[in-house]
């Protein structure tokens, strides 16, 4: 196997390991898709609302979209904070989510240093 081959299935490991031992439920591949979603506009600060998140068609239907949002924030992944309108949320990492987040990413650092 290719170095960078090595690397990235050292990756997958530590992440499975993680999984394993997390503290927050699994997700199904949809929820981890929608997480992926909210962690890209929580590092750049884009507000994302909810209505934003479930009108993405690429995604599935807004339905599905919002029962899988709802089942993110009951498994701890996300949180909904009100910014000013209190008709309109915006969906953010939460604490928890966030440290998983690092975890992976500090998985990363060491796998290629």
């Amino acid at each position: 196997m290719s170095n960078a081959s090595d690397l990235y299935l050292e990756f997958v490991c530590n992440r499975r390991s993680l999984r394993e031992r997390n503290l927050l439920p699994p997700l199904d591949p949809l929820e981890e898709r929608l997480l992926e979603i909210i962690a890209g506009t929580t590092e750049s600060e884009i507000r994302l609302s909810v209505t934003d998140l479930i009108s993405n068609s690429d995604l599935g239907s807004p339905t599905t979209l919002h029962n899988r949002l709802t089942s993110l924030r009951n498994k701890g992944w996300v949180e909904l904070a009100y910014a000013g309108d209190a008709r309109r949320r915006h969906v953010q990492l939460s604490t928890a989510g966030l440290r998983y987040l690092d975890t992976l990413a500090k998985y990363i650092i060491n796998s290629v240093a």
